[in-house]
């Protein structure tokens, strides 16, 4: 594993786009850390607002990565995990993956690389306790706890501060390089919704995964919801990429098939059930299972590849 300042090589990635003041705060809560990251990629996802001079200007050592075409949270990390797992010597090491809209709290890679050695092996991935700006555990982000977990399980995760998950959220998570490399990038036709569902169960089918409640970052969300808010039009990409997930995906066993789809379809129940808007989430619902079942994802390295020739520097 390639060592970095104190443990292994940690490289920092943050995907971006718009959100110029977010992008800001999240970039100097990295630089605050009491155990920095080695190495920082910001991928932009065709910020009209001018982000990219940016962070040209004020932060010049950041690897910055500009794409011409928007590809969504999904396109982003696939891109920027790529970009590190191409740089020279890049065989091992930890890649620490936020939006623009996380602010990690100083000791927050502290914290996730303290669990990662405690933990008996190497876990595939260590996931911080997300909190909203009053303090709030953020419903959005909650990593979900591995079902069947064993007691030895349970107890080593104790060991180490931590539980034993089976999936986690893009916003601040810590994997191992090695792994991705082994199991492919996020699939980045996705675009929003369900990427990082579908890329952490795929990396962490038959493999250990950490949730560090130590490791605490705020996401700075306009408001205050879970996963079954009224998604508006984004309901298309929430039903596509489910469906992509449950019949295209490596990263369920059947019976998990079963069971996260049967939880799908009651929070979709409970979502139509409150929405203002019922007649868009019906446009979103009929679009999204007709895209679902006939088409597949096209390869994430195409639609990464499409976005860079649309850049021209």
């Amino acid at each position: 594993m390639t060592a970095g300042a104190s443990g292994p090589r940690v490289t920092a990635v943050v995907v971006t786009h718009n959100r110029r003041a977010l992008l800001t705060e999240s970039l100097d809560a990295l630089a605050r850390q009491t155990r920095p990251p080695d190495a920082v990629t910001v991928v932009d996802n065709a910020s009209s607002d001018g982000t990219p001079a940016f962070v040209r200007d004020r932060y010049p050592h950041v690897d910055l990565v500009e794409l011409g075409l928007n590809t969504g949270g999904a396109g982003g990390f696939a891109a920027g995990i790529a970009r590190v797992l191409a740089a020279p010597g890049a065989g091992g090491g930890l890649i620490w993956l936020m939006d623009d809209d996380t602010v990690p709290e100083p000791e927050a890679l502290a914290a996730l690389l303290d669990a990662r050695q405690r933990a008996p092996g190497e876990p595939a991935l260590v996931a911080s306790r997300v909190v909203w700006t009053d303090g709030r555990d953020h419903p959005m982000n909650t990593p979900r706890v591995k079902p069947g977990a064993s007691r030895a399980e349970l107890a080593a995760a104790a060991e180490a501060g931590c539980t034993p998950v089976r999936s986690a959220s893009f916003v601040s998570v810590l994997v191992d390089a090695a792994v991705v490399r082994e199991r492919g990038l996020p699939v980045a036709d996705y675009f929003l919704w369900n990427d990082d569902f579908e890329f952490t169960t795929r990396l962490l089918r038959g493999l250990s995964g950490l949730y560090c409640p130590a490791s605490v970052v705020v996401h700075k969300t306009r408001t205050f919801g879970g996963t079954d808010a009224d998604p508006g039009d984004r309901f298309y990409y929430e039903v596509r990429n489910k469906l992509w997930l449950f019949t295209r995906s490596r990263g369920l066993a059947p019976a998990e098939r079963a069971l996260y789809a049967g939880s799908t379809v009651r929070r979709w129940a409970r979502t139509y059930a409150r929405s203002q808007d019922r007649a868009t989430l019906r446009r979103g619902l009929l679009r999204g299972v007709r895209d679902g079942v006939r088409r597949r994802p096209r390869p994430t390295e195409e639609v990464i590849s499409a976005a860079m020739r649309r850049y021209d520097p």
